[in-house]
């Protein structure tokens, strides 16, 4: 599944071990902020991989409700038993999600 506009671009797949890999394109901003946050809490609640892989390699910017985001996508995803990795963020990006308050062990830098 691939949605998104001209700014950014979210894409879904399951990999051969069953973990959900979500892959953002592009600026990410409040226009894919609904999306983002349903698809994160669908995906935990109702799925339930092992595993969910946020892979950040691709994104320019991520606006402060998306980051609250996948906050909320790590501390949801320890509730259900979903290990949830950010990975690939750019050195600004995962500056930003420390300060932000990402559990440690989340961002996955490559």
């Amino acid at each position: 599944m691939t949605t998104g506009g001209s700014a950014g671009v979210v894409e879904v797949r399951t990999a051969d071990d069953g973990s959900v890999i979500i892959l953002l394109r592009g600026g990410v901003g409040p226009e894919c902020a609904v999306e983002l946050r349903q698809l994160v809490v669908r995906t935990v609640r109702r799925v339930r991989p092992l595993r969910l892989v946020v892979d950040l390699t691709e994104v320019v910017t991520l606006d402060p409700i998306n980051v609250g985001t996948l906050i909320a996508a790590c501390l949801l995803g320890e509730d259900h038993a979903v290990a949830v990795f950010l990975v690939n963020p750019g050195p600004e990006l995962a500056s930003r999600l420390a300060l932000a308050g990402v559990p440690e062990g989340s961002v996955i830098r490559g």
